[in-house]
């Protein structure tokens, strides 16, 4: 079993920690794992993406091929279709619907919206307002994860939830359970 996975947002989103969770959970479960991250200019609200690989077998190759993808996590719309060329046919997008306007250029987001709608697989959601829900505004990332768990399926939603609690414990017990609460909603919503 494979799962090819494109995380991709705008730099200070969270994509880089929901990496590291997915990442901290194939470690636990013993799934293989390349990674291969792409940060532009993250410190000034450039794109950011990063490939991942996850598989039962030996992986080959850090980066996802054109078509390949199996999985495109977002949390910004239009990075989303930016990373289009990348999915494949039968590919799912997890998307925040909410765009984070850096650009003067941005596209018009009524054709930006109409274009991911047409999308055979795609899940959209305003994350940050599920994360001022949740308690913890920050956590929109993690909201999103909680979207694509069920996408992932290489990784159970228990692993990836333990993994949540293993990547925030050094900030105490109040932001792990922000956090779960926000993952625990995420997927809920994707339901």
């Amino acid at each position: 079993m494979k799962k090819d996975i494109i995380l991709c947002g705008v730099g200070g989103q969270g994509i880089l920690s929901i990496a590291t969770i997915i990442g901290e959970a194939a470690t636990e479960t013993g799934i293989n794992l390349k990674q291969a991250e792409v940060h532009g200019m993250s410190q000034r609200g450039g794109d950011v993406q990063s490939n991942l690989r996850l598989s039962t077998d030996v992986i080959y190759s850090d980066l996802i091929q054109k078509g390949g993808a199996d999985l495109i996590i977002s949390m910004e719309p239009m990075e989303a279709l930016r990373y289009l060329p990348y999915l494949s046919k039968d590919g799912v997008v997890v998307t925040s619907n909410k765009p984070f306007v850096n650009i003067p250029n941005y596209p018009d987001e009524e054709a930006m919206f109409a274009e991911l709608s047409a999308l055979p697989h795609v899940v959209q959601l305003d994350i940050e307002a599920v994360a001022h829900e949740a308690g913890s505004a920050r956590s929109a990332n993690v909201v999103l994860l909680g979207m694509a768990a069920k996408y992932i399926e290489i990784l159970s939603a228990d692993a990836l939830r333990s993994a949540v609690a293993k990547i925030f414990e050094r900030k105490g017990e109040k932001v792990v359970e922000a956090n779960l609460k926000a993952f625990d909603m995420g997927a809920e919503a994707s339901k």
